[in-house]
């Protein structure tokens, strides 16, 4: 971090509180809860993770053992049994939630899709089912490059359905980026779209997809192409394969794979910059149990929220925010497919009207980038459906962060500044927003269960008045594996 971003946080002195209407209802509700809370998992870390790993999830089977810590290597509730792809939609279905909608779809040219979680629990299990006739098994890894379409989320719990390791690339890489990820992750089969629609113009994947395999993927011996564009695409005979032709007919039943809690989950790749791409490994009970805690306590999840989280699935933030936390909490989650673009620059805020949203969750990128467009454009929309702002990816400068809380927020909504990478699987410092004074340009606190501190170069801790390097000193749950 540089020195003149360290000095602005710590001169900022703006500090916000929470409403009183917000903190009644919130999952934590004061400052108070939050400090006991985060003492108790201070004091006992391990007995604090399997208190919520008990009543927050559903289990096959329980754990031996907590956690096996051997530096730096950890592997949580040893034994246990568990299934992502049933936490998110299985124990939904014999509750009032089977008919609420669990996912929330506008294209960029302006078709939607709701799908309730039963109707996404029938369609992630044709599509296991569909992955089941196309070979794939237990432990075999799978590609997935698709647009933000309601089947990027399917693929995604189709996999984890029946033990297949996901490995998601973003849609906007290249074929040559594609080929390196899928060699890497030895993808035995991938499932893409013809394209997708990003700022008016039609995103060619398929294209991208022969081109990886043609320039050395040679582990893929299936590839299933999902219509979006309808446009005319490259279909190899024997390779190739059609989602709307092979689902027809096959059941919608699909029990979900008993997963030991350190099966691997997925491998999701860093950007490469400083060389070649590496894989994040994230494995199933410790990362089910973090998504899905630190999207309920951090955004405050109710029942009648509609939560909005504009990455996309190809990044960290996609898996853990929009897929899996959401989905686990029986939560409705939103997928918009395109961007801001000229044709319509307030495209977002129309979503935010159009379907009430209430928590929005963004990038500072992106906030300023509202910014230049222009006030009118939220402020011609009917916004007052928003209850939380949320931002991710990069430090927020004050400047963004109170335009954020004053045009989109109507300095009404908690701003939730998130710290945490691919590396961590969930939020590590932020404020919980019921109970923890919020500050502009600061992720503020610790999650509860993190435990970490701030120290000088001999690592020494530093005074409050200084910036240091950021350590933590404990295990959590949603830590990469390797």
């Amino acid at each position: 971090m540089s020195q003149p971003t360290i000095e602005s946080i710590l001169q900022e002195n703006r500090l916000f509180q929470p409403s009183p209407e917000f903190s009644q209802n919130a999952h934590i509700k004061s400052l108070e809860d939050y400090k006991q809370l985060y003492e108790k998992a201070k004091a006992n870390p391990e007995a604090f993770w399997a208190e919520l790993a008990e009543t927050e999830l559903h289990w096959f089977q329980k754990w031996d053992q907590v956690l096996d810590w051997q530096p730096p290597f950890a592997k949580w509730f040893v034994n246990g049994k568990i299934n992502i792809s049933y936490n998110c939609l299985d124990r939904h279905l014999t509750t009032w939630r089977k008919n609420k909608a669990a996912l929330i779809w506008e294209g960029e040219p302006g078709d939607t899709r709701t799908l309730t979680y039963f109707q996404l629990h029938r369609e992630v299990c044709q599509m296991a089912n569909v992955l089941k006739q196309l070979g794939v098994q237990k432990g075999d890894r799978v590609g997935i490059y698709m647009p933000m379409i309601p089947e990027a989320a399917i693929a995604m719990l189709a996999c984890a359905r029946i033990g297949a390791p996901h490995t998601v690339v973003f849609g906007g890489f290249s074929g040559e980026a594609l080929k390196d990820r899928l060699v890497d992750a030895q993808a035995k089969l991938v499932i893409t779209a013809d394209g997708g629609w990003r700022k008016d113009a039609i995103v060619q994947l398929k294209e991208q997809v022969d081109k990886a395999i043609e320039a050395g993927a040679t582990s893929v011996d299936n590839v299933l192409v999902v219509q979006r564009t309808n446009q005319k695409i490259n279909m190899e005979p024997g390779r190739d394969h059609w989602w709307h032709d092979l689902r027809q007919g096959v059941s919608a039943d699909c029990p979900a794979e008993p997963m030991d809690s350190e099966d691997m989950l997925f491998i999701l790749y860093t950007s490469g910059t400083t060389g070649q791409p590496k894989g994040v490994v994230h494995t199933t009970g410790g990362y089910n149990l973090y998504s899905h805690i630190t999207n309920k306590w951090a955004f405050d999840l109710q029942d009648t929220d509609v939560y909005w989280c504009t990455a996309d699935v190809g990044w960290i933030t996609g898996h853990s925010y929009i897929v899996y936390g959401p989905l686990s909490n029986g939560a409705t989650t939103l997928m918009y497919e395109g961007a801001p673009r000229t044709s319509n620059p307030g495209c977002f805020w129309d979503v935010v009207e159009k379907y009430g949203v209430t928590i929005f969750y963004t990038a500072p990128t992106a906030i300023r980038s509202f910014m230049k467009m222009g006030e009118h454009h939220p402020k011609s929309r009917d916004l007052s459906s928003l209850r939380l702002l949320g931002t991710v990816g990069e430090p927020i400068n004050p400047e963004a962060w109170m335009w954020y809380q004053r045009v989109i927020g109507n300095g009404n909504c908690p701003i939730v500044d998130t710290w945490w990478q691919t590396e961590t699987g969930g939020f590590m410092i932020t404020p919980l927003p019921g109970a923890i004074p919020t500050k502009p340009g600061s992720a503020t606190l610790p999650f509860p269960g993190i435990l970490a501190d701030v120290v000088d170069a001999e690592g020494q801790p530093v005074t409050d008045d200084s910036g240091g390097y950021l350590v933590v000193r404990y295990p959590w749950p949603g830590m990469m594996r390797t």
